[in-house]
């Protein structure tokens, strides 16, 4: 059975008549109902009853039809996917991000992304508010944390890992804590945004411990709180992205090694569209290859 032979059937029944669908094909009359028989006999079955005045089909012939109808449509599905993944990226990406990972990540990704697509420009806004990428015509966000609306299609491009933090300074003065339960004796610098707000989550192995000291300074900047701890003021739990270039300077170090804060989801999120724009999907994929460079080796964990 060949494809051109169930078009042509399919062609023949959405026409009402061989004269029409032959002048819809651009082909021979007599071209086409040839097709129409050599289905019929390769399926050992007759599909259409024909008279001078009318074309009906048989109860065999309707079954036919809507497979037929089903397996063109998967054809054709299948050579449209094709044709936009094949495509070179082109046109303006809309995306938004927070403001410290486009900092820490997002901005690096955008540049090797425009280097690889030069036929590709990018307007990325970097916020602090959830933006409603659908009402607002951006194809894609990044975001942190658990994902919430369901509306949107999302795709997880890695997790962010944490670990406590503390200056060398700071601990000469206070001492370094041995477990968790001595963060009570400590002045805490929490961050007041995102899944840590409400306290800090430990775990290491099977043992897990909740942390709910206030602290003294609470602020919703990842990068201010590093500071403040540099500064000697306390402990702070932070992304290891954040930190590295700190502790690889010497001016933080890690307290309660093996103690492991929740690692924190990334996604990108987009439309729930059936199809991806080539501009989204590279991007996207990008951005899966660059994850686990976000700061060093030991900074991300990819999935």
């Amino acid at each position: 059975m060949e494809l051109s032979e169930l078009a042509a059937f399919v062609k023949v029944v959405q026409a009402g008549s061989f004269t029409r669908a032959a002048d819809s094909l651009g082909m021979r009359k007599a071209n086409l109902s040839r097709l129409i028989t050599n289905l019929e006999r390769k399926l050992g079955a007759r599909l259409l009853q024909r008279t001078t005045r009318s074309l009906s089909l048989t109860e065999i012939g309707r079954e036919i039809f809507e497979r037929a109808v089903g397996i063109l449509g998967a054809v054709e599905d299948t050579e449209r996917v094709a044709h936009r993944m094949l495509a070179e990226p082109r046109g303006t990406l809309r995306l938004t991000c927070g403001v410290e990972f486009g900092m820490i990540a997002v901005s690096r990704w955008i540049t090797e992304y425009l280097d690889r697509y030069p036929q590709v420009s990018v307007e990325c806004d970097f916020t602090g508010r959830v933006v409603d990428i659908v009402h607002e015509g951006l194809d894609l966000a990044i975001r942190i944390g658990n994902l919430t609306d369901s509306s949107l299609a999302a795709r997880k491009l890695g997790e962010l890992r944490y670990a406590l933090f503390a200056s060398p300074e700071y601990l000469v003065r206070r001492g370094t804590p041995r477990t968790p339960d001595e963060l009570s004796h400590h002045e805490l610098l929490r961050f007041s945004a995102g899944s840590h707000r409400h306290g800090w989550h430990l775990k290491r192995g099977h043992i897990e411990r909740r942390v709910d000291a206030a602290g003294r300074l609470r602020i919703n900047n990842s990068f201010a709180v590093r500071d403040a701890a540099v500064r000697g003021l306390g402990i702070a739990q932070l992304p290891l992205a954040v930190v590295h270039e700190s502790q690889q300077a010497g001016a933080l170090v890690r307290v309660l090694q093996g103690w492991e804060p929740a690692a924190v989801p990334v996604h990108a999120v987009f439309p729930g569209t059936r199809y991806l724009t080539p501009k989204v999907r590279t991007f996207i994929d990008h951005a899966v290859e660059a994850f686990d460079r976000v700061g060093g080796d030991e900074i991300t964990a990819r999935v």
